[in-house]
């Protein structure tokens, strides 16, 4: 018995354009499932997904946006009418809008709710929410499936700066734990990752200077980081591959899974 295969089974990645969704995307298709990067960035997505099937692998792109309901609902149809019912959800999409940052000229209490309630759709509701509404409901009535959600470790313990972006992200746990208890008896696991710190687009600009050197805000992260680097977004497969299979974690639900380096083993 193979613990990590995946054959057989059909991956929704949402999220699957960015840097590690696409990375989370190539692990399950080298892992043997059939894999959909949905995402708005078709370049990027149309380049994963050939990369995939260069690589023998089956894969295809669905240009969406996380938060259009009735678009979700167009690439389940596409999904299953070309790759088979989805049995795996992975939810990648997010990011923090730096307009709702706590800066030196920006307080606490200046931050625009326009901005704040931003960070909340793009990681809670088309994050999680929204996908798993019509994504889950089919799974449940197969009697099986796995959803994954990216958390952060901003989710555990708040991060300076990105305050609305922490909230968010505890909410993702909050709903991934809630999900799991609510669809255990159907069939349905629901568990999160909990990446550290991974340069991605939505970051870069936090963690380096125009001239590609470390920010202060890096130096701070690694002295903080047992392992003392940033993750590689391959890095990330094990744990997304693990939750995945139905061999390999068949008992496990309502977990979230730690991929940080050690960030939060420690306080100070």
């Amino acid at each position: 018995m193979n613990l990590f295969d995946l054959g057989g089974e059909v991956a929704v990645v949402v999220g699957g354009t960015g840097v590690l969704g696409g990375a989370l995307a190539e692990g399950l298709a080298a892992a043997g499932a059939s894999v959909a990067l949905v995402g708005r960035n078709a370049e990027r997505g149309e380049a994963r997904a050939e990369g995939i099937r260069s690589r023998g692998g089956k894969a295809l792109f669905l240009a969406c946006d996380a938060l259009d309901r009735d678009g979700l609902q167009r690439v389940q149809g596409t999904v299953s009418e070309r790759l088979g019912p989805p049995t795996i959800l992975l939810n990648a999409a997010g990011g923090n809008d730096p307009k709702a940052t706590v800066t030196d000229q920006q307080a606490f209490e200046d931050l625009p709710i326009e901005a704040w309630r931003g960070n909340f759709d793009l990681n809670l509701v088309g994050g999680v929410l929204l996908p798993c509404q019509v994504f889950g409901p089919s799974m449940a009535k197969a009697g099986r499936g796995s959803v994954i959600n990216i958390a952060s470790v901003s989710a555990h313990i708040p991060l300076s700066r990105v305050v609305s972006y922490s909230a968010a992200k505890a909410a993702v746990l909050s709903l991934t734990q809630f999900l799991a208890r609510e669809w255990a008896p159907k069939g349905v696991r629901v568990n999160s990752i909990t990446p550290g710190f991974f340069p991605a687009e939505q970051n870069r600009k936090l963690l380096f200077n125009e001239d590609g050197s470390p920010t202060a805000r890096t130096r701070s992260i690694l002295g903080h980081t047992p392992m003392g680097r940033f993750g590689r977004p391959e890095e990330l497969v094990g744990a997304a591959v693990f939750l995945a299979s139905r061999e390999a974690s068949g008992f496990v639900t309502g977990t979230d899974i730690r991929v940080d380096g050690g960030f939060l083993s420690q306080t100070i």
